[in-house]
């Protein structure tokens, strides 16, 4: 076994010594051959063409609005209003002939719907505020946006609401009051 081993060693050293002698004259060889093929190869690099000039355009538009401008958007604004005014006037003036109902002094988030029931076979919610229990029915008025109920199930009243958006014109929006569990 001992024997085995002095001759796997004495076979790598072997191996090792002739690959050592083979370093100095091919390496040195290749070096040169790589540094001679690197001084014969030239890179061809074609020229960058040069920008082309910059010619500004004069503003032909003079006597026109500017397009960014103030004047333009309330022109703008002014033609969709006319537009919009005819609609928006007949959703308004129904609400604003009309007498108020209590319930419409109070806003939407003061409310509560406690529960609903059935009278005369018309179903109607039972709406807390403060430590108050009203009946509203189909047709009646809720909140501080001329909200009317539309549609009273188990556990929702709907309301229609007419409110101002953002350009001061009149949109329609659905509001509810869902039903509260009782809390202990």
């Amino acid at each position: 076994m001992m024997l085995r081993t002095i001759a796997l060693l004495g076979a790598i050293l072997l191996a090792a010594f002739a690959l050592s002698a083979c370093n100095g004259s091919e390496q040195e060889g290749l070096q040169s051959w790589m540094t001679e093929q690197r001084n014969l190869t030239k890179p061809k690099i074609s020229p960058i063409s040069e920008p082309k000039k910059f010619a500004p355009k004069a503003y032909t538009q003079d006597g026109l609005v500017e397009p960014f401008s103030s004047q333009k958007l309330t022109q703008a604004l002014k033609r969709d209003s006319n537009n919009l005014t005819t609609s928006n006037a007949a959703l308004v003036a129904p609400e604003l002939n009309r007498r108020k109902e209590p319930l419409e002094a109070y806003p939407l988030d003061t409310m509560s719907m406690v529960g609903t029931m059935m009278q005369t076979n018309q179903p109607v919610a039972l709406v807390r505020i403060d430590s108050l229990l009203y009946q509203v029915k189909l047709g009646s008025y809720l909140g501080l946006n001329y909200g009317r109920i539309t549609k009273i199930t188990e556990t929702e009243v709907a309301l229609r609401e007419i409110v101002q958006d953002a350009a001061g014109e009149w949109i329609e929006r659905v509001a509810s009051l869902q039903l509260q569990e009782r809390s202990k």
